[in-house]
């Protein structure tokens, strides 16, 4: 599945996301991807005609969060997010949006209200959960459809809870209990499995997602 038009995506890069692996991912689908590692980056993609962020991640909320402070993305962020313009968050890169994580101190980019807590770990399904599970769609998104078969790969230690139930656009269990693995918000998108490793199945949720960015 490819899309006709090449759009001009920003990947940030703190310095704590898989860069490679998603942007390899994106380019197959035909996005043509820079690198954006500071707000002045940010600024000047823009101003070229930038048409959607991706906020990937790997690690540690408060390291994360600082160095978005440092490179001074914060705030370029949150202007687009509030702008409602398209930005997908990927793993950490969903947790980072949210008000705040119990696995910090620091306060979140605050995008997405609500709370990113620690998951419980049982007999059956230990901490970190990670492995291939399948997404249960809570609506009718149409990046997450529910009538199909969709195995994604997960690797986390914390799951986020949004203020709205509404924005959980699909979950997965771990254990007996439902935890956010996607959320939909506007022109927001965040999942905190890996499309990027997910294999064909990642592949259409990612191109589903480029066919819906404006022109």
């Amino acid at each position: 599945m490819t899309i006709t038009k090449p759009p001009l995506l920003g990947i940030i890069d703190y310095g704590m996301g898989n860069l490679h692996s998603v942007t390899k991912s994106l380019q197959r689908l035909g996005g043509h991807c820079q690198h954006l590692c500071t707000g002045a980056d940010l600024r000047r993609w823009e101003d070229s005609g930038g048409v959607a962020l991706v906020l990937p991640g790997v690690g540690a909320f408060d390291p994360a969060m600082t160095q978005l402070a440092d490179r001074d993305l914060i705030q370029p962020i949150g202007r687009w997010v509030y702008q409602d313009r398209p930005l997908l968050g990927i793993c950490l890169g969903l947790q980072l949006l949210f008000s705040g994580s119990a696995e910090g101190r620091l306060a979140g980019l605050n995008l997405v209200p609500g709370t990113v807590e620690p998951l419980k770990p049982t007999a059956d399904e230990p901490v970190p959960h990670m492995g291939w599970q399948p997404l249960v769609s809570t609506d009718n998104c149409p990046l997450f459809p529910p009538d199909e078969n969709q195995w994604v790969y997960f690797v986390h230690s914390y799951g986020a809870v949004p203020e709205e139930a509404a924005m959980v656009a699909a979950h997965v269990m771990v254990g007996r209990q439902p935890v956010t693995a996607a959320i939909v918000h506007g022109a927001l998108v965040a999942t905190q499995f890996h499309p990027e490793k997910s294999g064909s199945c990642g592949q259409r949720i990612l191109a589903r997602w480029l066919e819906h960015l404006p022109c």
